[in-house]
């Protein structure tokens, strides 16, 4: 729901507002890298071997089972978030700074995710990079 707020009042008072929310910019980061799911499902065309597989498998693990912790901790924060934006009046101080606590959590997300993604990539050759990105534009056409 946070997120959501957060997300709301960026769109709508940021430069722009409603057009930037019709037509998220493109991602260059995420054109870099690739999701462990298109790994997956090319992994013969691009000839992953045993050894690849493996650690992919095992950062993909260590990845989800680090997403249930923060997901937890996600929880917890944002109901102390709601709790202090429920009174009346509300505590400017403490839910900017519970606000914080949110927002650091999500920032550990995206870290977790990023490094995830970053392993993935350095565990494929450069052939098998070009040819996911082949496969991943091809699709996308």
């Amino acid at each position: 729901m946070i997120k959501k707020l957060v997300m709301f009042a960026l769109v709508w008072f940021a430069p722009g507002g409603a057009a930037f929310a019709q037509s998220p910019p493109p991602d260059p980061i995420g054109q870099l890298l690739f999701p462990p799911e298109l790994v997956m499902q090319h992994q013969r065309e691009i000839g992953i071997t045993a050894t690849q597989r493996s650690a992919i498998t095992d950062v993909i693990g260590k990845t989800q089972a680090k997403m249930l912790e923060f997901q937890w901790e996600m929880q917890s924060e944002s109901q102390n978030l709601t709790d202090l934006l429920g009174a009346s009046p509300v505590d400017e101080a403490a839910a900017l700074s519970q606000v914080d606590r949110v927002l650091n959590t999500e920032r550990s997300v995206k870290r977790q995710q990023l490094s995830m993604l970053i392993r993935i990539k350095n565990s494929l050759t450069r052939e098998q990079q070009s040819k996911l990105r082949a496969l991943r534009d091809s699709a996308a056409r």
